[in-house]
């Protein structure tokens, strides 16, 4: 293990001038939890105590979904124009106060500060711009029906909606959840993941400030198995948005169905494939972008393309540019402004994905990479890592490791890698590298996949929906289809003649 000690600082300083509070956001006010105990949350980044996080109970769930339902009726009936002006305000609110969010996100979860100050925070704002303004073109519909009747189809808000996020992109995916939820009329109950629930409660502060009124957004904080199972077993939640692994999505549809039948969107797992054809254009920019499909964020993005599928004739050629841009994605202090990787979400998860590739290293062999890092005293950091030799139903090709850790697999023919990418119970995504247009259609068609990226990879934005088919799960995040998670069609049918 080597030892990094470099610090900025400029962000150093500010880390230690932040003043962090944990307690729950609920009603409009933040609030202990009821029995008033808490635990500390710590920081990957150097071990670090930020905060003592309120430990929510199921009575405290209670009176969330209370606060929510009671501000129902007049967040909803506030009008688009009325809610668009809200969400707007509360952008610019994110906006003044990025840096602040960005620091949050970087100290609980591990990310490099480069990365929470250019992607994550402004990502979060531009979605909570992108639903506040989309909202007010939304309409309805007017079906043909028989003379002497005039139908209206209207989408109406389903009421109080549970969002359950994980802690890989804390900030972005609870905003993914927030924004349609909200700009639609509903009122919200969120609970953050235990290890990363910093930046949105701040977030829900601000929105107060942005006169938000109080009620429509609470943030309840604890486990999932104790808060999680609350909200989703709860008789006054209408919905339930979750992001997480397919496991525990398995239980929220259990839940749903022994309590009051809740509509649920569920982004689960992904293990997702890239396949590199031998008539890539490009090959070294395959490789760069292979290598950030496979390690950005530490590699724990649920639509990583973990999987990297190379047809044999190019096959070490890529793998030797492949070396050379994970090379960028290196562990380094994730408060010095650098690029580069920055902590696992805790010591714990690195031991988990170190297991891995022990595995992998016993059982096939690692092509480059595979060392554990410490830095500033914590290590929950990883060199990116490449496994090769193990055989395509390998438990390597098939689970989501999360973390920086990929395994190179070759084949032949266009059919062979199409089965290899999709011998898989998920399907999140895909990408494909070719300069054939018709094999691109033709591929990307054949391949199980809520996103398929072509000569790119993880490719998502405002505007396109992003889920999964099969144990990734149901229903989307992003662009107007997110709507469909919070919203229902509702028929008013007048008849005069």
């Amino acid at each position: 293990m080597t030892t990094t000690t470099e610090i900025s600082s400029d962000w150093q300083s500010r880390a230690d001038a932040l003043t962090i509070d944990g307690r729950a956001f609920v009603d409009g006010r933040r609030v202990e939890g009821g029995d008033r105990s808490s635990r500390p949350t710590t920081s990957p980044v150097d071990g670090r105590v930020l905060a003592g996080l309120a430990a929510c109970r199921p009575a405290d769930v209670d009176t969330a979904v209370a606060a929510a339902r009671r501000a129902f009726p007049a967040w909803s009936r506030k009008g688009a124009a009325g809610r668009k002006e809200v969400l707007l305000a509360l952008a610019a609110l994110l906006e003044h106060h990025a840096a602040e969010l960005a620091l949050l996100e970087t100290l609980d979860s591990g990310k490099p500060i480069l990365q929470t100050t250019t992607v994550d925070v402004p990502g979060a704002i531009s979605t909570l711009r992108w639903y506040a303004e989309a909202i007010d073109k939304q309409s309805g519909e007017l079906p043909a029906v028989p003379p002497g009747a005039t139908a209206l189809v209207t989408r109406e808000p389903l009421g109080v909606v549970a969002a359950i996020v994980p802690w890989n992109f804390p900030l972005e995916i609870a905003v993914w959840k927030l924004a349609p939820a909200l700009a639609a009329g509903n009122t919200v109950v969120l609970k953050p993941a235990e290890q990363t629930s910093l930046s949105v409660l701040r977030l829900a502060e601000l929105a107060s400030e942005a006169g938000l009124p109080d009620g429509v957004l609470n943030i309840v904080t604890g486990t999932g198995r104790e808060i999680g199972a609350a909200l989703a077993h709860h008789m006054d939640v209408d919905a339930l948005a979750f992001t997480g692994s397919t496991a525990v999505s398995r239980t929220l549809l259990e839940a749903s169905g022994r309590s009051n039948l809740k509509r649920l969107s569920l982004e689960a797992g992904g293990k997702s494939s890239n396949i590199i054809f031998a008539d890539t254009a490009d090959l070294a920019a395959a490789a760069a972008k292979a290598a950030f499909g496979a390690y950005y964020n530490q590699g724990q993005v649920c639509s990583a393309n973990s999987r990297i599928l190379v047809q044999r004739e190019v096959h070490d050629e890529f793998a030797a540019l492949l070396a050379e841009a994970a090379a960028g994605y290196s562990p380094a202090d994730p408060l010095a402004g650098l690029g580069g990787n920055g902590a696992l979400i805790s010591a714990a998860h690195a031991d988990d994905v170190e297991g891995w590739i022990v595995r992998g290293r016993t059982e096939g062999e690692v092509l480059f990479g595979g060392a554990r890092r410490e830095i500033r005293g914590s290590d929950a950091y990883l060199e990116p890592t490449l496994l090769g030799g193990l055989p395509a139903d390998h438990d390597v090709h098939r689970e989501e490791i999360f973390g920086p850790v990929a395994v190179l697999h070759a084949f032949d023919t266009e059919a062979e890698a199409v089965a290899l990418a999709n011998a898989t119970e998920y399907g999140l995504a895909a990408s494909v590298w070719t300069s054939d247009l018709s094999r691109a259609h033709r591929v990307a068609g054949d391949l199980l996949a809520g996103t398929v990226s072509v000569n790119t990879v993880d490719a998502l934005g405002n505007t396109t929906p992003f889920g999964g088919f099969k144990q990734s799960g149901f229903g989307r995040d992003l662009s107007l289809h997110a709507f469909d998670n919070y919203t229902a069609p509702k028929t008013t049918w007048i008849q005069f003649g």
